[in-house]
Order: C-alpha cells, then sequence, then structure tokens
C-alpha cells in the first residue's frame, strides 16, 4: 500500500523529539563508522603528500579507481541494511538473519571478480584516467597493491549492511576506530620506518581492511549463532533437522535475491562513480598542480559528505523499521525531521571548512601551487556542505523505502547533466575552482529529483517485503 503525499508533511504529535532520540541513537555512532573510510584516505593522503607531488598525485588517481571498484558495489550494505529493517520491523528476526549471510556470499563472489580484473589492468586503467608519465607508475604500486584490499571492503559493507538493519550502528563504530588506528600505525611504519614508499601505504591499507572484515564476520556468525538457535527451518531430505548453522552456507536463491534488489542501487552508485571519475580526469587532464589539489579537496569532501551520510544511515534503518511494520506516518515524519538535520548539519560543517582553510592545506602539502589553488576551491566545498546535507538524506530515506528505481533514475539524470558542464572546464581553460562549481550543479541536481520524489510520497510502502 502507498500513503498519500499530504502525509509528508502531517507529523503526529510529539514525532520531532521521538525521532529525534531514534536519529541521535543511530547516526552518533554512524558517523564515526562512515568516516572510517575517508579517514583511511587522509591518513594516506597526509602521509603519502609529504614524498612529493607526483606520488599525491598518482595516489589521487589511484585511490579514485579503488573507490570507484569498491563503491559501486555498495548496494551490498544499502540493500541489505533496508531489507533486514523491514523484516525487523515485521518481527521476523530469523529471516532478517539469513538475508544478511546472503548478501555477504554475494559480497565475496563479486569480489573475487573484481580483483580478478584490476591487478592485472592496473597500467591501463591509470592511464585511461590521465595520469602524467611522472605519476603514473607510483598509481600503478598503489593500485595494484590495494586491490588485494577488494574482498575485506565488500565484506565489510554486507555485513555493516546486517548490523545497521539490526538498528545497530555502534558495532561498526568500535571496529571502525579500530581499524583506523591500526591503519594510521602501519602506514607511517611502511611508508617511512620500513623506506616502502607509497606501496607502504598500500600495504598498510590493506592489512587493517582485512583485520576489520575478520571482526565483522565474527559478529556477525554469533549475531546468528545466537538469534536463530531454536528457531525450526524446514527438514532436509534426509529427514535431519539441520542446526543453526545451516544458515551461514551459501544459498543459491538468496544470493540471487540480493542482486536483483541491488542491481537500481549498482546503476544508482555507477552514475554516481562516473561522475566523480570524470571530475579527477578532468582534474587530471589540467596538471599534475590540479589533480594533487583535487585529491585533497576531494578526500575533504568526502569526509563531510561521510559524515552528513550518518543521518541517511540512520533513516535507512529507521525508515525500513516503519515500514514493515505498517507505519507509513511515522516513516514520514522521520523523512522531514532529517532533513532539518542534515541541513542544520551541513551549515555547521560548510563554517568549519570555510574558518579552517588555513590550518588544513598545510597538513596535506608543502607546494606553493596546490596551497594556492586549494584555498578558494575548499569555499565552493564549504558553501556546498547544506545542499550535499539535503541530498544525503534524501537518499538514505528512499534506500530504507526500497525506492531503488527511482534512485537508478534520477542518477542518469544527474549524469546527464554533469558530464558536458565538467568537459567543458578544460576545453574553455577553466581551472580546479570551474570543475568544483560543476560538481556544485551536480548536487543542486540530486537535490531537485529527490526532494521531487520525497515529496509525492509514492516511496511510502509498506510491508515486510517492498511489492
Amino acid at each position: 500500500m502507498t500513503q498519500a503525499p499530504d502525509d509528508l508533511r502531517a507529523a503526529p504529535g510529539g514525532a520531532p523529539r521521538r525521532h529525534d532520540r531514534e536519529i541521535i541513537a543511530l547516526a552518533l555512532p554512524a558517523f564515526g563508522a562512515l568516516v572510517a573510510e575517508p579517514l583511511f584516505l587522509l591518513a594516506d593522503s597526509a602521509i603519502v603528500g609529504h614524498l612529493g607531488t607526483p606520488q599525491l598525485a598518482g595516489l589521487g588517481v589511484a585511490a579514485t579507481l579503488i573507490a570507484t571498484a569498491v563503491g559501486v558495489f555498495v548496494f551490498l550494505a544499502y540493500a541489505t541494511t533496508a531489507a533486514v529493517a523491514r523484516r525487523v520491523g515485521a518481527g521476523d528476526l530469523p529471516t532478517a538473519i539469513r538475508q544478511g549471510m546472503d548478501g555477504i556470499w554475494l559480497a565475496l563472489i563479486i569480489s573475487a571478480v573484481v580483483v580478478a580484473v584490476a591487478i592485472p589492468a592496473a597500467p591501463a586503467l591509470i592511464d585511461l584516467s590521465g595520469s602524467s608519465a611522472t605519476a603514473a607508475p607510483y598509481g600503478v604500486t598503489y593500485l595494484r597493491i590495494s586491490s588485494l584490499g577488494i574482498p575485506a571492503m565488500l565484506v565489510v559493507f554486507a555485513a555493516t549492511g546486517v548490523l545497521r538493519g539490526l538498528q545497530d550502528t555502534r558495532t561498526p563504530l568500535y571496529v571502525a576506530v579500530a581499524g583506523f588506528a591500526a591503519n594510521a600505525g602501519l602506514n607511517l611504519t611502511l611508508v617511512y620506518g620500513a623506506g616502502l614508499g607509497i606501496a607502504g601505504s598500500a600495504w598498510g591499507t590493506v592489512i587493517a581492511q582485512n583485520a576489520m572484515a575478520a571482526v565483522y564476520l565474527t559478529v556477525v556468525v554469533r549475531g546468528a549463532r545466537r538469534h536463530l538457535r531454536g528457531t525450526r527451518p524446514q527438514r532436509s531430505r534426509g529427514g535431519a533437522r539441520p542446526g543453526w548453522w545451516e544458515s551461514l552456507r551459501p544459498d543459491a536463491a538468496g544470493i540471487r535475491a540480493c542482486a536483483r534488489a541491488g542491481g537500481p542501487l549498482l546503476v544508482r552508485t555507477l552514475c554516481l562513480r562516473a561522475i566523480l571519475v570524470i571530475a579527477t580526469a578532468v582534474a587530471a587532464r589540467i596538471g599534475d598542480v590540479s589533480i594533487a589539489g583535487h585529491q585533497v579537496a576531494f578526500t575533504l569532501w568526502t569526509l563531510m559528505a561521510f559524515a552528513l551520510d550518518a543521518i541517511a544511515i540512520a533513516g535507512q534503518a529507521i525508515i525500513g523499521r516503519y515500514l514493515g511494520a505498517d507505519d507509513p506516518a511515522g516513516a514520514a515524519a522521520a523523512c522531514r525531521r532529517m532533513v532539518q538535520w542534515g541541513i542544520a548539519s551541513g551549515v555547521v560543517l560548510g563554517l568549519l571548512v570555510v574558518v579552517a582553510r588555513p590550518l588544513i592545506v598545510p597538513l596535506f602539502t608543502s607546494d606553493p601551487a596546490v596551497r594556492d589553488v586549494l584555498m578558494p576551491v575548499l569555499l565552493i566545498v564549504a558553501l556546498s556542505q547544506p545542499v550535499m546535507g539535503v541530498v544525503c538524506v534524501l537518499d538514505g530515506v528512499l534506500m530504507g523505502a526500497g525506492d531503488g528505481p527511482y534512485l537508478a533514475w534520477s542518477m542518469l539524470v544527474t549524469l546527464a547533466v554533469f558530464t558536458p558542464a565538467a568537459f567543458a572546464v578544460p576545453a574553455l581553460g577553466g581551472g580546479l575552482s570551474a570543475l568544483w562549481w560543476a560538481l556544485m550543479l551536480m548536487m543542486l541536481t540530486r537535490t531537485a529529483t529527490l526532494g521531487l520524489r520525497a515529496r509525492s510520497g509514492k516511496w511510502l510502502v509498506t510491508g515486510a517485503v517492498r511489492a
């Protein structure tokens, strides 16, 4: 069933305070977990940046490719969160756990294919990204080594989705904090202590990522044992009743169902990653100074986007639970409240960037040319934050509602708007600031398409499974 659009603007009495408590309880721990990925890259950038501008430029291109190779499969987290949360709202916890395990197996299958392609194709991928001759060798080295961490990263995606759907964002926080600390320590030791250079940075990150995946798998297996013990699955052909551990085995039908549910989100994410890759390629063609500056600006922008996405993660879990429990009015009220939180958080982050610019830039580069291009770009980054707050929240709300087809369509529109604007920058002699104004246009386009859907109320479909 669907709910009329008017319900989106008619919150029940007392809902704001109740939703504030729900949002804070899930978003604060999610914030810590979400910023782990950009903090990994921040640590890499800060450490590698002092090796030289070519090394930082190579890292910028390679890191974008790794983020693309992994990020396109973020549906492993998003789709799993929504599906598990709906089951939790409907009171069907055993099925929720089994869906989560299917997502983890799908992550392992996908990662095997991605690694097999990425390692031999590294030189060609770096070349296609427009990297200069001086930066390319460093990019190839970082890309090949970092590819070994892809299975761990995808497992972390899927396992995180299981825990978020179960309304647990604290465990991912603890794992993320430990992983970031290990990554920073390993990078410093291997880059400078062992003298491995940019290769040491890649190896440090791979080791930290695999340790995080091992912890997540341990937590999920323990959760399955706790929640599935005592359930009564159907008898097998031999007549024996399988135990809880049977739910950990791969199920072909369940894996296919996960893949189908994630299909539209894969299209949505491919479009978003295409936008980010295009932006990096354009910056690389402008020159090494621009790509180095873009790497720093993009890393900071990503960090703040993940911070704002903490509210969206809370939204996925909350919206899925409300719709699974047949409460569209509660879901609509939560959506409205989360948008307010997103705008306010974006304003605060933007002001922090403006104030901290003179302190931020020297942390990442000692090159005066890179510093000069970064200062005006960070003003654009600051201005974009309130817009980004709305985009992140509405994206999360629609994911929690399982509204993947609309998200795919809206990102196709956004890609069509951004691509000509980005390629016009070098053609017209524009610099890095012009490229970031094109990225602002991209964010405004996403705000318009997502806002129209949110106001329509067509995403308010209830039930344990979205029909």
